[in-house]
């Protein structure tokens, strides 16, 4: 081959495709369209390779999106695999990990919480769990957000009783926590209940969280005949009160489902170019919350091709209900269920009810969807007026699709954090906010000027690191930093020494009095500016500003209060988790453990002689 020259434009489309051709046979597999830069375009699945590269080969009876993807194609990768189903499930795997621009993308795929209930103590809490099942026990869910979770343990534990406290509480054992005095609690830490009658409510609880919920109320209510019978007033008023709770979460669950026990409800709503899915978890017979997911589509893909890489990308990592209810149809649903089915280890079906409860739940969840698309859609078109005219209050050279923010918080210098927030067209870009751990050593305490310097080094470092070229969109349009001409002197002699000279950066000060609407502008070179107090721009300057404080702030009081509760065990090498609890638990305190002589550490249970004598070493050797 002759080596081509720097003048020379490589090749792409159909010609370059077709010159796979004769490397393929009819196995399954996944390919991967790329640039001239070797950038992933597009990545899919097929059942026999040859024949789907060949369709890309032929020069016609394309969507207008395909023919562009195929006009930038400059090379082609091909994983061959045993069954079409892996190819399926390899195929949302590179999706997720290559965010192909061509690829129908699940963009906002975090985890969902659990209702966790242990099955290693005598008296077992409820606990919202969120992550990898590790621990021994019963996990219920998922739950479409963490206050669909909270809103269900706060009902829970007025119903059964169940504990909150610590096991150290309830180890202890001397006196009732606050929520057995508020009748939340069956008083587990005040010696209230044996194991033997709390296991009893626990039962109770795992039967409701199984969808035995009428079995419960049931019970209950004849507890309460019995209480009141007997003439135990208080106890049947107290009976009484767990059954309203009861009837409460069955009542005020929007979507209550009749005949369907589990499933996951997925309707798509599509509109000008977007999209929206909204999912709802049906489990146990009872709504536990809906989710909305807005996937990046083009405006010639159809809603076959959208489902169905939602329901991959989406499942990748999270286990599906024993039904999917669609609201229409994919391409091939049989392979997706053997695909999900297979990940899991039990039957999927998947379905596209036409009549009956199930296309109700359906009908109602497609509204959802259909509503929640309308308000995004709105909020986008104000963010994009708001852009525009902060764009024109500033002559910047463009409308920006980027904004970081800045701002700093510290107490006199202790706990200094730096913090960055990023906004753009569709609102707050929440998985690219930023906290910085202030290092810098030669700082005076308090110097925010040079905090606000080294987060500025840092960032635009890493950026000229990770994207030298600006061509994967990390690059800001605009820097907001929080202060006045100072800061905006400090940043602007970082950003000349790392030579960034062309991005934009205002410096956002509270004026006159401190007083909130009559902020001045500072950038460099140029005179102070001030907007009109009712100026919409003005309103979306503040929102991003309070939006990088709130966040400042927070990290702030996370660093502060892991500092408070930091213990000098922390510091000796070996003593994890475990250990750490063994002797505080022995103990009562890190100071009792300094304290301690070496035959009484050697007395731990868990703690080796030689540990024993790391420790004691430890805190001896100092003195």
């Amino acid at each position: 081959m002759a080596e081509q020259t720097a003048s020379e434009t490589p090749k792409t489309g159909h010609e370059v495709i077709q010159g796979y051709l004769r490397l393929l046979d009819g196995s399954p597999g996944v390919y991967r369209m790329l640039d001239p830069q070797a950038r992933v375009l597009y990545v899919g699945k097929a059942k026999n390779l040859k024949a789907r590269v060949s369709s890309y080969s032929r020069p016609t009876g394309h969507t207008r999106r395909i023919e562009r993807m195929i006009s930038e194609t400059a090379s082609m990768m091909f994983l061959t695999t045993s069954t079409e189903t892996e190819a399926l499930l390899l195929e949302q795997n590179l999706i997720k990990q290559l965010k192909p621009r061509y690829n129908v993308l699940l963009r906002d795929d975090k985890s969902f919480p659990y209702i966790f209930i242990s099955s290693e103590h005598d008296f077992p809490r409820l606990e919202k769990h969120r992550g990898a099942k590790n621990r021994k026990g019963r996990y219920y869910g998922p739950f479409a957000s963490a206050g669909a979770v909270n809103r269900t343990l706060n009902t829970l534990q007025k119903v059964f009783l169940l504990r909150t406290c610590s096991d150290r509480e309830v180890a202890a054992g001397d006196r009732p926590c606050l929520n057995y005095h508020m009748k939340r609690c069956a008083g587990p830490c005040g010696g209230k209940i044996t194991p033997e009658d709390y296991a009893k409510l626990v039962k109770q609880a795992d039967d409701f969280l199984r969808g035995k919920s009428t079995e419960v109320q049931e019970r209950l209510a004849k507890d309460m005949a019995a209480a009141s019978e007997a003439l135990e007033f208080e106890r049947a008023a107290n009976l009484r009160d767990r059954i309203k709770a009861l009837t409460m979460v069955q009542t005020n669950q929007g979507i209550n489902p009749r005949t369907v026990n589990e499933a996951d409800i997925i309707a798509l709503h599509m509109e000008k170019g977007q999209a929206c899915v909204q999912v709802f978890f049906i489990r146990a017979g009872q709504n536990w919350g809906n989710k909305d997911f807005y996937p990046r589509v083009g405006a010639d893909v159809d809603a076959a091709e959208v489902l169905e890489a939602f329901v991959g990308q989406f499942y990748d990592s999270k286990d599906p209900a024993r039904q999917l209810i669609l609201s229409q149809g994919i391409e091939d649903p049989d392979l997706m269920a053997e695909a999900l089915g297979t990940k899991i280890d039990r039957k999927v079906e998947i379905l596209v009810p036409q009549r009956g409860e199930k296309a109700e739940l359906v009908d109602a969840a497609l509204r959802n969807a259909r509503e929640s698309l309308a308000r995004k859609m709105s909020e986008a078109a104000t963010q994009a007026k708001l852009l525009k005219g902060l764009a024109d209050a500033f002559d910047l050279p463009k409308v920006p699709e980027r904004i970081e923010v800045y701002d700093n918080s510290h107490i006199q210098g202790a706990y200094a954090v730096g913090a960055m927030i990023v906004a753009g067209a569709e609102g707050w870009m929440k998985n690219h906010y930023r906290k910085f751990n202030i290092k810098g050593e030669e700082l005076t305490p308090g110097d925010d000027f040079g905090m606000m310097k080294e987060v500025l080094t840092r960032r635009l470092s890493r950026l000229k690191k990770d994207d030298p070229d600006r061509e994967k969109g990390l690059w800001p349009d605009l820097l907001l930093i929080d202060g006045g001409a100072g800061q905006v002197s400090a940043v602007h002699e970082i950003m000349i020494e790392l030579d960034v000279t062309d991005v934009p950066m205002i410096g956002v000060a509270k004026g006159i009095d401190r007083d909130l609407g009559k902020e001045e502008f500072h950038r460099m070179g140029k005179t102070v500016k001030a907007l009109h107090h009712n100026d919409p721009v003005l309103y979306f300057i503040q929102r991003l500003r309070d939006e990088a404080h709130r966040f400042a702030i927070g990290t702030h009081r996370a660093k502060r209060a892991k500092s408070i509760s930091a213990s000098p065990l922390d510091d000796i090498a070996g003593v994890g988790a475990s250990r750490k609890r063994a002797l505080l638990a022995h103990f009562g305190s890190a100071k009792a453990v300094s304290r301690a002589n070496l035959a009484d550490l050697k007395a731990v249970e868990g703690v080796s002689a030689a540990l024993a004598k790391k420790v004691f070493d430890h805190f001896h050797e100092k003195g």
